[in-house]
C-alpha cells in the first residue's frame, strides 16, 4: 500500500501539479514542461496533434539539458540488447544497467516522465533514475539507470495479476490493468516486462498512462 507522502506524489502527477521538494532530475525536467503542457488522457489519439507537442518538448528539454549540463555520453557502457522500447546497456555488470529510451510509446515526453515517476511510486524495487539526455541521430533519448534483474524462474501471469490486484489495479485484457481510484493504466505487463527471482515480481518496463 502506498503510504501519504507516495499518495500526495501521486495526486500532484495526475492532477498536473508541480512537485516540490524532490531533486531527482526526471521530476525537475517533468516540472519544467508541466508548467506549459498537461499529460495527454488514454483516450486521445490525435497522433498529429502530439507529434507537433512532443517536438515542442524536446527542444525544451534539450534546451534544459544545454543550460544545466545533462548530457550523458554512453562511451563506457557495453552494450546488452534493443527492444521496441529502449536500448539497454551494462552500466555496472550485476548491479544496474542502462537504458536509452526515446518514449516512442508516448504521446508526449511529459507523458513518459509521468510514466517513469509513476514506476517509482509502485515498483521501487526496480526504481528508473533519469541520468541525463543524449542525441543519437537527431534522436533525443532519455537515459536512465536501474536495477539488474536475472530472473531465475518462469513468471506466472496469474501471480502478476494477483499482485496487482492487491494494490487496488483491475485487470482489463491480456496484459493490461487499470487502476480505477487513481484513473491510471499500466500496459503490457508480459513475462519478459515481469521478471521473477525467487517467487518475488519485478516490474521491470512498464508503460504508465492517464485515463
Amino acid at each position: 500500500m502506498l503510504d501519504k507522502n507516495e499518495i500526495y506524489y501521486l495526486q500532484n502527477i495526475i492532477q498536473g501539479n508541480a512537485i516540490e521538494g524532490q531533486g531527482d532530475l526526471a521530476t525537475t525536467s517533468r516540472n519544467y514542461l508541466c508548467t506549459s503542457f498537461r499529460a495527454s488522457k488514454m483516450a486521445e489519439r490525435k497522433f498529429e496533434y502530439f507529434q507537433r507537442i512532443k517536438e515542442e518538448q524536446k527542444k525544451i528539454l534539450i534546451q534544459l539539458s544545454k543550460e544545466k549540463n545533462l548530457w550523458f555520453s554512453k562511451n563506457k557502457l557495453h552494450f546488452l540488447s534493443e527492444g521496441g522500447e529502449a536500448k539497454v546497456y551494462f552500466e555496472d555488470v550485476g548491479k544496474y544497467v542502462t537504458k536509452y529510451n526515446d518514449a516512442i510509446y508516448y504521446n508526449t515526453w511529459l507523458d513518459f516522465l509521468n510514466s517513469i515517476l509513476l514506476h517509482n511510486i509502485f515498483f521501487p524495487n526496480t526504481k528508473y533514475t533519469l541520468l541525463g539526455f543524449d542525441i543519437i541521430e537527431e534522436i533525443l533519448y532519455a537515459v536512465l539507470s536501474q536495477p539488474y534483474i536475472s530472473t531465475n524462474q518462469l513468471t506466472d501471469l496469474g501471480y502478476v495479476t494477483q499482485t496487482l490486484e492487491s494494490v487496488g489495479f483491475t485487470h482489463l485484457k491480456r496484459f493490461d490493468y487499470y487502476h480505477p481510484e487513481y484513473k491510471i493504466i499500466i500496459e503490457d505487463l508480459h513475462d519478459e516486462n515481469v521478471l521473477t527471482i525467487d517467487e518475488h515480481l519485478f516490474f521491470i518496463d512498464t508503460v504508465f498512462l492517464l485515463q
